[in-house]
């Protein structure tokens, strides 16, 4: 189970040492309002056993060479405990926000993650640096920029996936598929499930080889919280991934294609009040296909229902004023149904 850091920088630490005591297996910092990396650094100094991963950090905002020295530092400072969780984030994004290149975003991130585990490999393991793509070329490594070994192996990688083509590719070569949120139980069993397994069977690997996230938004209700203010948070949320065209796919497979065509023309549209017209446009069961939300109990039972022996880790932010032995049971429960427990 995998806990989110939405504390400021100043409380990273002491979130994560309760993540820890809680019985967490990761602690989890996503690239949205603040770099993912930097909470994790102060996250190691605090913990001793939970995972410490970017859940996610946009790859194609960086150079291979860029990402692979930041995370060979996380991986030695937390004893080989660090997840490396990539995503490519859309093309305004990456081309208006990071000033990167775009294109091909599969075949990109194909060779992203093979330029990265070249790297790793010329500084763990003495093997000459030497990849040549098309879209990355890594051949220069001297002394004086190669880091020390660390001894704690290659950061697991985990890809972030919407379509079916990212899904595949997570099979073909990531150590883990992280289903983006703007995703429901339909989509994730006929869709994402089908397309993990061709591309495991595709490199002749196992599901065992793959750790599975849950998908869709996961939101825990905390003793005193304003659910009808959270509910509203979460169809925000659902509004602003629906209106974008990279997303339609999950709406279409419902029958909700006019949905999307309604919140992309209020997205591109003017007037600071449109964020709040879009969100009035998602209804309850719109709400309730994409977000599984609720009472600690609530979402355990649910999130159990929907997806027990189908992934192996489930996102979850409860507030820290669920008392500990209530969460410690839930994670068990969670635990007990996830496939074998992988």
């Amino acid at each position: 189970m995998r806990a989110a850091v939405h504390a400021g920088p100043g409380d990273v630490a002491a979130f994560a040492a309760w993540a820890e005591e809680a019985g967490f297996d990761a602690v989890a910092s996503a690239e949205v309002d603040h770099d993912p990396f930097l909470p994790l650094a102060l996250a190691a100094g605090a913990t001793s056993r939970v995972r410490l991963a970017t859940g996610i950090a946009v790859a194609f905002a960086r150079t291979p060479m860029a990402m692979a020295y930041v995370t060979h530092d996380l991986q030695a400072l937390s004893g080989g405990r660090f997840v490396l969780g990539l995503g490519t984030q859309t093309k305004p994004h990456i081309t208006r926000r990071f000033g990167m290149p775009w294109g091909r975003p599969a075949a990109r991130m194909r060779e992203y993650v093979t330029a990265l585990r070249a790297i790793w490999d010329d500084w763990n393991t003495g093997r000459p640096l030497r990849h040549e793509g098309e879209h990355y070329r890594h051949t220069l490594m001297t002394a004086t920029f190669r880091p020390a070994p660390h001894g704690h192996g290659h950061p697991p990688i985990h890809l972030a996936a919407v379509g079916p083509l990212m899904t595949r590719l997570a099979g073909e070569v990531a150590d883990g598929l992280i289903p983006h949120g703007f995703s429901t139980e339909r989509y994730f069993r006929e869709v994402t499930v089908p397309a993990l397994e061709e591309g495991l069977a595709r490199a002749g690997r196992d599901r065992s080889e793959v750790t599975v996230h849950c998908p869709g938004f996961v939101h825990v209700h905390g003793p005193g919280d304003d659910v009808e203010a959270q509910r509203r948070m979460l169809r925000g949320r659902v509004a602003f991934y629906g209106s974008t065209p990279a997303y339609r796919g999950v709406l279409a497979l419902h029958g909700w294609q006019d949905l999307h065509e309604r919140l992309h023309a209020l997205s591109v549209g003017s007037g600071e009040d449109r964020w709040d017209r879009m969100a009035d446009l998602v209804d309850d069961e719109v709400l309730d296909t994409f977000c599984v939300s609720g009472s600690l109990a609530e979402v355990t039972a649910e999130v159990s229902r929907r997806f027990g022996g189908l992934v192996d880790q489930v996102f979850l932010q409860p507030s820290e004023g669920v008392p500990m032995a209530e969460l410690r049971a839930a994670l068990a429960s969670l635990r007990g149904a996830d496939a074998g427990d992988r």
